[in-house]
């Protein structure tokens, strides 16, 4: 939900310039800093400037500003650091450590030792995977519910 700045926030604590952190961006939307406990080194969480707890709440407005930093922070730690690419991830609310939305950008060169996701794989049973599409198709059909803003 999209809130004033929370006090316990991490993120709403380096916005305020009550928290140092190493910022490598910041506008009035936006604000993009290195991770304090790096999967690699040059790690960047882009958050949003505004309190928005996770990604499904946030406002439809905020989504181009959000995301235009996050591909310029995944060129930047290419053409800035020498990596061959970057794994970009959000959390939303599972494995979310800090209760505002941030979008991680992670240096990645071949050889790395990073390898694929972080969590198990499954199978599907037979004829399970339709019905999952199928569900998952209704719901997207459905009239987006608005957010505000």
């Amino acid at each position: 939900m999209s809130r004033q700045p929370d006090s316990q926030d991490l993120v709403c604590g380096i916005v305020a310039g009550a928290v140092t952190a190493d910022v490598v961006y910041r506008d009035e939307e936006v604000v993009a800093f290195l991770d304090h406990r790096p999967v690699f080194k040059g790690h960047v969480l882009v958050c949003p400037v505004t309190h928005v707890d996770s990604l499904t709440e946030l406002p439809a407005d905020l989504i181009l500003p959000l995301f235009a930093v996050v591909q310029r922070v995944a060129v930047a730690v290419v053409d800035a650091l020498g990596a061959q690419g970057s794994f970009t991830a959000i959390n939303t609310v599972v494995s979310q450590s800090v209760p505002h939305l941030h979008v991680h950008v992670v240096p990645r060169t071949k050889g790395d030792g990073l390898r694929g996701f972080f969590w198990p794989r499954t199978r599907y049973a037979p004829g399970e995977q339709s019905a999952y599409a199928a569900r998952l198709r209704a719901a997207l059909s459905a009239p987006p519910v608005p957010q505000d803003g």
